[in-house]
């Protein structure tokens, strides 16, 4: 029997690295990373590693970074229509904001606007910013996530903004055809939205029920 050649040694045994992984744990040795080549030993077969050494890898759940979580896939009774409306609204109630702001400093110009007036009408509007903002970020959670108390929300502040809508054509100090037009769109928006929401709702109990 030969022995090694002279100028090569054989490899110890502490020098060999394995790593051991567990197919359902998951579980791995520690390898040094000046190891160039190393084998991986799971269910009796081995061979090379599919990631460089030295490396780990990070496993974990990613979770959303809302409040609500997610409705099961299975269970989907979300509506689509619904959803579209806000996205729809929410643009629309930004050029609403911006072209009655426009409007108000058109009418202080050159119409004799009553100044008690005139902060009652501006108030009102960043009132109307507010809740329609609140309104619509609560309809969108709730139809998404399938939670009936932000989307009861929504529809409980869909009345006090389609009221300032109404004051806005039909009782403020100077309305323009303009925004006439304006606020029959948005109170044709508000009677969509509460109907597929009161419909959305109805679809949520009626899934929890069973």
């Amino acid at each position: 029997m030969l022995g090694p050649t002279q100028g090569t040694e054989a490899e110890p045994e502490s020098n060999r690295v394995f790593l051991a992984a567990s197919v359902g744990r998951g579980i791995r040795t520690a390898v040094p990373a000046s190891q160039s080549s190393y084998t991986i030993e799971r269910g009796g077969e081995s061979g090379r590693a599919p990631f460089p050494p030295g490396r780990r890898r990070k496993r974990g759940r990613r979770r959303f970074p809302w409040r609500w979580k997610m409705a099961p896939r299975g269970r989907q009774r979300s509506s689509a229509p619904l959803q579209v409306l806000l996205f729809l609204n929410g643009w629309y109630s930004a050029t609403y904001f911006l072209l009655e702001a426009f409007v108000f400093v058109y009418k202080v110009l050159l119409l004799p606007y009553p100044f008690t007036n005139l902060v009652l009408d501006v108030v009102l509007l960043f009132l109307y910013l507010g809740t329609e903002a609140t309104r619509i970020f609560f309809g969108s959670k709730g139809n998404l996530c399938q939670r009936k108390v932000p989307l009861s929300i929504s529809l409980a502040l869909t009345v006090p903004a389609a009221v300032m809508a109404a004051y806005y054509l039909l009782l403020q100090t100077y309305a323009l055809r303009l925004e006439a037009i304006l606020n029959a769109i948005l109170l044709l928006f508000y009677a969509v939205e509460l109907l597929l929401g009161v419909l959305t709702l109805v679809s949520f109990s009626s899934a929890d029920s069973y």
